[in-house]
């Protein structure tokens, strides 16, 4: 199926939950969201629901976020229902790693295809600034149970800040000696503009992913190191994502750049949304939805159906720089 743009859309992007055991500045109130009634939240049998009627209209991918994706339960029975789904080629799964270690082999098990572990810096002291009440220890054995468990491509997400001040090379040089795919994510202004404590989007906080392969190559160089070279075609791991792919010549994995402010790829734009509470979001800047977990509890599975007919017409040309939405990034989904 083509959106009104001539896009063909191929991608659902599930949440949930808007749940986390993290706190992340840019991402949840430090107080966490208010909790939803658990009649307002999809039922697992429902997001089955959804996503079969997806396929009719094309949707061949699906990725599972939240908040925080493994604290929902069923997760794995979720998963393992979707593998058999006809239509649905891969699944995959976005997570903080902290509870990969004791889940990792059911969700490899169940029929997972890939992760990708959120990890926007190395610094312990700095993690736990971030996640407001997470330890990197956590997440660093969730990397490593997401590679014992054979799952490939393992992808690491960080979202870089200026005012952070991460060490960008630190996590480029992780795809070196590992199967680690390094994909740095330009801060995107979702949720709300301005804040206190580092958990409002400010233009001056975007780090454009030209300039920062400049400073990764400079920093390489200042240690003996080569530059990144681009790669593409086979290179390039699996997925289904915008990022542009680079290497350390001889090493395993690879280092990527995602630039939805800089370089806009709106135009490649492949995927739709679904809140943990039931929404159909068109785009991820958009604050239009369309309420489909009320179009299937009142009109089953044929008023879901034209639910995203409705959300490819309304998909945006391109998100036009907009600041803001009303929603925070955990409550659209990861």
């Amino acid at each position: 199926m083509k959106d009104g743009h001539g896009r063909v859309i191929d991608y659902l992007r599930i949440s949930l939950t808007d749940r986390c055991n993290f706190r992340c500045i840019y991402c949840m109130p430090a107080d966490g969201v208010c909790m939803m009634g658990h009649d307002e939240i999809l039922r697992i049998e429902e997001i089955e629901a959804i996503t079969r009627v997806a396929t009719s209209i094309g949707i061949r991918s699906v990725r599972l976020t939240g908040g925080e994706p493994l604290v929902r339960k069923g997760v794995v029975d979720l998963v393992r229902a979707l593998h058999k789904m006809e239509g649905i080629d891969n699944i995959s799964l976005t997570t903080n790693g902290v509870l990969l270690p004791e889940m990792a082999g059911d969700l490899k098990e169940a029929g997972l295809s890939r992760v990708n572990i959120s990890l926007d810096t190395l610094d312990p002291a700095q993690f736990e600034f971030i996640t407001r009440v997470g330890k990197i220890e956590s997440t660093l054995k969730g990397i490593d149970a997401a590679l014992a468990a054979g799952f490939n491509p393992v992808k690491i997400n960080a979202v870089t800040v200026r005012s952070l001040k991460q060490d960008y090379l630190a996590f480029a040089k992780l795809s070196i000696d590992q199967p680690l795919h390094v994909r740095f994510i330009e801060y995107m202004p979702v949720g709300e503009s301005t804040g206190s404590d580092g958990s409002g989007w400010g233009k001056e906080d975007v780090v454009p992913s030209e300039e920062l392969i400049e400073i990764i190559n400079e920093r390489a160089a200042a240690e003996g190191m080569p530059a990144l070279e681009p790669i593409d075609g086979d290179g390039k791991p699996i997925g289904w994502g915008p990022a542009r792919y680079f290497q350390f010549p001889g090493a395993q994995g690879t280092v990527g750049f995602i630039s939805p402010l800089s370089r806009h790829f709106c135009s490649e734009c492949n995927r739709l949304r679904l809140t943990a509470d039931g929404k159909l979001r068109p785009c991820l800047f958009s604050d239009r939805e369309l309420d489909i977990r009320a179009a299937l509890r009142e009109g089953g599975e044929e008023a879901v159906y034209d639910c995203f007919l409705q959300a490819l017409d309304l998909k945006p040309d391109e998100h036009h720089d907009k600041v803001g939405t009303e929603r925070k990034m955990s409550q659209i989904g990861g």
